[in-house]
């Protein structure tokens, strides 16, 4: 028999689902810094590096392009690029609905300028412009700092790098916080379908991974998965961010009833199915990329079922590997790790000024005779260490502290009550 009972209040003990989910943190922005870091050592760059001023300026994407390369690289970053992003915009969304319950919408939307769009500003216009000037020096003529400037004023765009991330988590949260008033009034009816991630996982998931598919395959046919939207400092590829949509809601929903109670509680799906996860993740990730081989190489010959399905593969693969990592997470990051701790409070800032120090070793290490991996785990090092202890002494400023401080997301309560199936249903939570 269906039954209604209220929240319990979140008590002062961070829950084992958020601390495994805030752990995931740190991990996340390892991902990020071994991404960027093992760039310049794909095997499919091209021999000669990219040249500064010819369209369409893919250094923005391979900033340094080394003759030392390793094939296990391109299999690493493929992947990370399959599913990396979308998984942000999920983890962000999971905190949407108590923020904004907390906060209310202009106070929400404030804090969010102020932590999203301020570090935006100011990466784009000083950090962006240093870190890519050794790419400049790879193929310039006229080399110095003048000459640099003259031809980074010249480009058609304003390159951000790894920012544009932030652009549309941006115009994700302001649409979050237009939404949120048309929403509350309803909340249990909003908490009653985020319930069902716990009730029917596997509607709820087969519900996500439709909606993925139809956000992604009409935008990728159209564009192509390639294609980049840009405008000033705002870029974004022209098929995905539908798609980024699906996962940042999704998120939302998920968390809008706390992730203690729901598809991410200890003992729920994600969690115990971890190894079903890691085969679903490997078999449709090797399944897209043999499929993307065979459209690229057909060109504009490919057949549109090919590519139809191919499609698909991106978003099962995609989906697959998300889960894959809240499934880990979930069960083996559930405790306290000391040691993540101070990597967990200065992700944000290690994300935001990284990128600096990719491209500069990555440019300083150009010419000298070591295998790719070595030369990779020297840059990988090198940023994590650099741009761990430069957040740490930025964050002793109390303005930037403000800014980039790490935000303790401990789940809120909310006052509504939650629709429980069945006594075992109230037990579990």
């Amino acid at each position: 028999m269906n039954r209604a009972r209220p929240i319990a209040p979140a008590s002062s003990a961070a829950p084992k689902s958020s601390m495994a989910i805030d752990n995931l943190r740190g991990i996340v922005i390892l991902l990020v810094l071994s991404f960027h870091s093992v760039l310049a050592y794909l095997n499919f760059l091209p021999a000669s590096p990219f040249r500064f001023d010819d369209p369409p300026y893919l250094w923005r994407a391979f900033p340094i392009v080394d003759a030392e390369r390793w094939l296990g690289f391109d299999l690493f970053c493929a992947w990370q690029d399959v599913f990396l992003m979308s998984f942000f915009m999920f983890l962000s969304g999971l905190f949407v609905w108590p923020s904004l319950d907390r906060k209310r919408p202009l106070n929400f939307l404030s804090d969010r300028l102020l932590r999203l769009g301020l570090p935006f500003a100011v990466v784009v216009l000083l950090l962006t412009p240093l870190a890519h000037y050794p790419t400049y020096l790879q193929t310039a003529t006229e080399p110095g700092l003048d000459a640099f400037w003259r031809h980074w004023l010249a480009l058609p765009l304003w390159p951000v790098g790894p920012m544009w991330f932030l652009g549309l988590l941006m115009v994700g949260d302001i649409a979050a916080s237009l939404v949120y008033p048309l929403v509350a009034p309803h909340a249990d009816k909003l908490l009653r379908l985020s319930s069902e991630a716990r009730w029917r996982p596997g509607r709820f998931l087969a519900a996500m991974a439709l909606a993925s598919a139809i956000a992604y395959i009409p935008l990728e046919l159209i564009f192509g998965a390639s294609t980049w939207f840009h405008r000033g400092p705002f870029t974004f590829q022209l098929s995905r961010p539908v798609h980024y949509a699906v996962y940042f809601f999704a998120g939302a929903l998920v968390g809008a009833c706390g992730i203690e109670r729901g598809l991410l509680a200890l003992d729920g799906p994600m969690a115990r199915r971890w190894k079903s996860w890691l085969a679903a993740a490997l078999t449709t990730f090797f399944l897209w990329a043999g499929l993307t081989a065979l459209v690229r190489d057909a060109g504009d010959a490919a057949p549109f079922a090919l590519r139809v399905v191919a499609d698909l593969s991106f978003v099962l693969a995609c989906f697959s590997s998300c889960f894959l990592a809240l499934a880990f997470g979930l069960r083996f990051a559930r405790l306290p790790m000391q040691a993540f701790d101070s990597l967990k409070a200065n992700a944000y800032g290690m994300y935001l000024i990284h990128y600096v120090f990719v491209v500069w070793l990555q440019f300083a290490l150009l010419g000298l005779a070591m295998p790719a991996v070595l030369k990779a785990a020297i840059v990988f090092g090198g940023t994590l260490a650099l741009s761990w202890s430069l957040t740490a002494g930025l964050r002793q400023t109390p303005l930037v502290a403000q800014v980039i401080g790490a935000e303790r997301r401990r789940p809120v309560p909310v006052p509504v009550r939650v629709p429980v199936r069945g006594s075992s249903a109230g037990a579990a939570d």
